[in-house]
């Protein structure tokens, strides 16, 4: 069973004055701003890079949730960041890397079984399976 997601793009002009908006089926983005400024200069409005990234943290929180419920454990708090890097590479950017932050609350786990399971959130991930770029995970279990 295919489950099928989508959002849009709308874009006007150029690249660097050009404006666009990104917008979710779910309307929790819904005509968001989008530009050069907001990627490269530090601008208003949101990124594709700032996107993926809450969206790998998002995917990256569920999975982990997912395999730790299915080691009969269970987190009071997980909380993950995600710094996306994009590089310029071949006369173009790539998306090179993707590092995740991850502090948790999960009272019964070992640091070998949290190292273990997170690892393994990190690999089986949707969204870090999309990505063709290095993926880190610096993760501390909180007593």
């Amino acid at each position: 069973m295919a489950i099928i997601k989508k959002a849009s793009a709308h874009w006007e002009g150029d690249l660097k004055t050009g404006i666009g908006s990104i917008s979710t089926e779910t309307g929790v983005l819904r005509e968001a701003p989008y530009g050069f400024k907001a990627r490269f200069e530090g601008g208003k409005g949101t990124n594709p890079e700032e996107l993926i990234g809450a969206a790998h943290a998002g995917c990256f929180s569920m999975a982990f949730s997912m395999i730790l419920g299915e080691a009969g454990l269970k987190a009071d708090a997980i909380d993950t960041n995600a710094d996306v890097t994009l590089d310029q590479v071949d006369g173009g950017f790539a998306i090179t890397a993707v590092k995740l932050t991850l502090k948790a609350k999960i009272p019964g786990a070992s640091q070998q079984q949290f190292e273990e399971l997170s690892n393994k959130a990190k690999e089986g991930c949707p969204v870090s399976k999309v990505l063709n770029a290095k993926i880190t995970l610096d993760a501390t279990l909180v007593n």
